[in-house]
């Protein structure tokens, strides 16, 4: 928010079993068939609750008018004579002119992101950095902390919106004397524009590699069919998800799996490395104008953790586990190797995901891609738009006809099944293409909040990159990309079902370290037989459901991979705290080959830069990755009380939607979890899941 706003909830896709996922039902309410949802039929020119077409050049006005707008207002609120100060005139209309403004730019910042014709999506990208100059520039303005300061709240809400805004303020710098602010606001807008480059140059990536068939060997033929091919008979592939995760997967030969890794862990590594070191030491120079020894303790200041020595000893506290847990792994997988290849001594980082492909198929005997014939996209997601609606008391209607910015975007209205009335909309974007985001996002395009006497309907979009479809052949997931969808679906139930009245406190506008919880709960309903059954349907012919004996074997193999996924989680939430915890320059390979090889136990492939393409450190997770790892034991001990209380109980699942999901940040993450869970949170839940004995943890 006050820096740079958290415009996407990102998604890092790493290829193995245990990704993160969400997705609920209800008891006694599993169907043997997901049931049709009719759409929703408009005119084709109607408006939809977004644009998403534009002429060159009108994204660049729209965000110049909404600028002048909002300053406009904001003048009017500081220029109030101190006698007249009101909450109202002050601190309820900075709510909803920033609001205001925050969602005429939301949508423009996506265009970035999603906007085939690339002028027009640079011209998204360049409102993201304008944005977030802006929100820095308004921060730092005494003027408008001067106004607000002090104003009595006349209830509890608004002691909520008055305690995290005036905090907001003095996170920036107006506890400062003018010299020091002035150097804050400098450096925060230099930083601003080091970050907006470094999204914009992955964002933009269009490296691609050349491969001949015989390279190829052992990727499937269904992915085969989606790669373009040169005059020449060869392949060209590129490094979005769906090709990268082909090769590393099934690509038998050894030299194409390395290539495909460094050439994925190079990504604009040039001009990135240099970026994010920039970037690293002006936050230093941030945090010690703000009064902080680190960038890690200033960015903490008010998370739930609430400070480094907090962070640094939860995951010291992993580390011990995980290690131990991975060196087991990476001994089973070294076994498959040389059972391929008897001079092998080690597992390279490029084998993993190949080598455990193999392992779940040789101890769970189950394919891949056989799997996915049961899961094509539609009916995951009339399944997921079904346990939902049971365990939410909402639905899902497809609307035909809006406007959308591509052909492959689906749009969703979100109601209410008691009285039809709309909660929100959703657009899907499933599929890769050229200048799209690479991996998966939740997006915040227009907040819920009160104004003007009524709730407005918030406006979300998940950008996916799963398989597109082939010929007669529709999308079709694997256990994992379902996952995905449904972690990102979480986020946007988080949006969708908020009711905080102030649109800067609704939906996922929490503590950082809270923001992850919702989805890493919901994700754990993939697993459960009935849930996962519900969304199955053969793509050839929908009413033939996944068998069960192959159904449990899915579910048993989910836990392939799992030491290495969350030494993984670990390794990027050290590298990151490393970063944001030093005192000077950093050099950030350097950084990263340490901490791996101390927390994966082998060595990175020399010559690559894999901060290069760590987006999160440059997207709002700068100090906050261990995020992930910290909320999944908040999401545990949620899933905890539905396992005793039973997966589907809908009793259950609509006190989660009001406790959790419909409060967005009207009381902090500690409380909102023990007006859920009655009890505080334990780390216990978190060890059980990993297959760790506690005291093997301790």
């Amino acid at each position: 928010m006050p820096a740079k706003p958290p415009v996407m909830l990102l998604y890092s896709l790493v290829p193995v079993v245990a990704l993160l996922v969400i997705i609920i039902l209800v008891a006694g309410c599993l169907q043997n068939s997901a049931p049709t949802i009719p759409p929703v039929n408009v005119t084709p020119n109607s408006v939809g609750p977004i644009q998403a077409h534009y002429a060159p050049g009108e994204i660049t006005r729209i965000n110049t008018t909404a600028i002048e707008q909002v300053n406009a207002s904001l003048n009017r609120i500081a220029a109030i004579p101190p006698g007249q100060r009101t909450f109202e005139n002050t601190l309820l209309a900075f709510d909803g002119v920033t609001t205001d403004y925050m969602d005429t730019v939301q949508p423009l910042i996506l265009m970035g992101y999603v906007y085939p014709d690339p002028g027009i999506s640079a011209e998204g990208m360049a409102t993201e950095q304008a944005t977030s100059i802006f929100l820095t520039d308004m921060y730092t303005r005494r003027d408008l902390y001067n106004a607000m300061k002090g104003q009595v709240p006349r209830n509890t809400d608004e002691s909520r919106l008055y305690n995290v805004t005036i905090r907001n303020f003095e996170h920036n710098g107006l506890n400062l004397p003018e010299d020091r602010l002035a150097r804050v606001r400098a450096l925060k807008t230099d930083l601003s524009g080091l970050e907006s480059q470094f999204t914009a140059n992955l964002n933009n990536d269009n490296t691609t590699l050349e491969f001949t068939a015989e390279e190829l060997n052992g990727v499937p033929a269904s992915s085969l069919a989606t790669f373009n091919m040169t005059n020449r008979s060869t392949y060209i592939l590129t490094l979005k998800y769906p090709d990268y995760l082909a090769v590393m997967t099934y690509a038998e030969n050894n030299e194409t799996r390395k290539k495909m890794y460094a050439t994925d862990l190079n990504r604009q590594a040039e001009t990135n490395i240099s970026l994010l070191e920039e970037a690293i030491v002006l936050r230093e120079q941030i945090a010690r104008e703000m009064g902080y020894k680190t960038w890690a303790d200033y960015q903490l200041d008010g998370r739930m953790a609430e400070n480094t020595s907090t962070v640094m000893a939860f995951l010291s506290a992993m580390k011990g586990p995980l290690v131990e847990k991975n060196r087991d792994e990476l001994g089973g997988l070294l076994a498959i190797r040389k059972s391929l290849d008897p001079k092998a001594i080690a597992v390279d980082p490029w084998d993993i995901v190949y080598l455990q492909e193999k392992q779940r198929k040789e101890k769970y005997t189950y394919d891949v891609d056989e799997v996915r014939e049961y899961f094509p996209l539609d009916g995951v997601l009339q399944g997921l738009f079904s346990t939902y609606g049971t365990l939410f008391g909402i639905r899902f209607d497809k609307v035909n006809g809006a406007p959308v910015w591509s052909s492959e975007v689906w749009l969703y209205r979100v109601s209410n099944q008691s009285d039809n009335s709309t909660i929100g909309y959703l657009y899907l974007d499933p599929y890769p293409r050229d200048g799209k985001y690479g991996h998966f996002a939740e997006s915040t395009l227009q907040k819920g909040r009160m104004k003007n006497g009524t709730y407005t309907v918030p406006v979300v979009s998940i950008m996916g990159n799963f398989h597109a479809p082939n010929g007669d052949t529709p999308s079709l997931l694997t256990p994992d990309e379902m996952q995905t969808m449904f972690h990102e679906t979480g986020h946007a139930m988080h949006d969708l079902l908020t009711r905080a009245p102030y649109g800067t406190l609704s939906g996922t506008s929490v503590e950082q370290d809270f923001v992850e919880t919702p989805s890493q709960t919901l994700e754990e309903w993939v697993w459960d037989p009935k849930v996962l059954e519900s969304l199955s349907g053969h793509y050839t012919n929908t009413s033939r459901k996944i068998p069960v004996e192959l159904l449990t074997r899915v579910i048993a193999a989910r836990d392939v991979g799992i030491g290495s996924y969350y030494s993984g989680q670990l390794a990027y939430a050290l590298e990151d705290m490393r970063f944001h915890s030093a005192d000077g320059p950093v050099n950030t390979t350097e950084v990263w080959f340490r901490t791996y090889e101390e927390i994966k136990g082998m060595k990175p492939l020399a010559g690559t830069h894999q901060p290069a393409s760590f987006g999160h450190l440059m997207g709002g997770y700068d100090a906050g990755y261990y995020g992930y790892l910290w909320s999944k034991v908040y999401a545990l001990n949620i899933v905890n009380e539905f396992k005793r209380d039973g997966m589907t109980n809908q009793t259950l699942g609509m006190k989660f939607r009001q406790e959790i999901l419909s409060k967005g940040n009207m009381e902090n993450g500690n409380t909102l979890l023990y007006n859920f869970l009655g009890t505080k949170p334990g780390v216990g839940v978190l060890y059980q899941r990993l297959g760790i004995n506690v005291s093997q943890a301790n």
